[in-house]
């Protein structure tokens, strides 16, 4: 089935019980957590502990992405905080299949991401050891970045790449997703899609929440 994982780099961390809660009761089933190392990307984000918090308090599935130069080394903390799917890059220098293994072992779907700059191709490894690619559409770092038209070109070759491969996994998307977007990218095969500001910056993120997961039904083929 489709999922919409907001993600929380766009919330208001002043209120994010108050941001949260109410995009669940939409029907969100999935949260995004963007952590970001300000080394492999020029910024820094979430740790650990904001994880923790989630876990006790809401039953959402709980999407690390690992925007990290050494994923390695941080990996064991939030699978320990209790994330349920953990996310790195291809582009990241890491014995790749032995991160995604470990992953596996400790309980967590794993997934693999590709920055827009990187060629399909550099996934062919590993297609048949994870549990889902994350495809970016944007180039990580920043929240609010408009959605680069070539993703959904991208999108359809690595659909069609991954349907040949044993494990099939399924693809999420994260960057400039929103209804104008949505549809099209379901339709593609698309199967996750990460949405921060077209959520969290709604004048209504309950209903953005609602519109955006209408539209992906809409279109959605199984």
């Amino acid at each position: 089935m489709f999922q919409l994982a907001p993600s929380l780099l766009a919330a208001d961390f002043w209120n994010l019980e108050s941001k949260i809660q109410p995009i669940l009761d939409a029907g969100v089933e999935v949260l995004h957590i963007d952590v970001m190392d300000g080394h492999f990307v020029p910024n820094l984000t979430m740790g650990p502990f904001i994880v923790e918090a989630l876990k006790k308090h809401c039953d959402a599935i709980l999407d690390v992405h690992l925007m990290v130069t050494d994923p390695d080394k941080h990996w064991h903390a939030f699978a320990d905080a209790g994330a349920d799917w953990i996310s790195f890059h291809i582009e990241a220098p890491v014995h790749h299949h032995r991160v995604c293994q470990a992953i596996q072992a400790a309980g967590c779907k794993a997934g693999i991401a590709i920055n827009p700059g990187t060629a399909l191709e550099a996934l062919s490894s590993m297609a048949d050891f994870v549990d889902f690619v994350l495809l970016m559409s944007v180039n990580p770092g920043f929240g609010g970045q408009s959605f680069i038209p070539a993703s959904l070109s991208r999108l359809k070759t690595l659909q069609a790449m991954l349907q040949t491969r044993t494990k099939n996994p399924f693809i999420e998307m994260d960057g400039g997703i929103g209804p104008d977007t949505i549809g099209p990218l379901v339709a593609a095969g698309m199967k996750v899609a990460v949405a921060g500001s077209s959520v969290f910056s709604a004048t209504n993120p309950p209903a953005a929440a609602k519109n955006l997961l209408a539209l992906a039904e809409a279109h959605y083929a199984g």
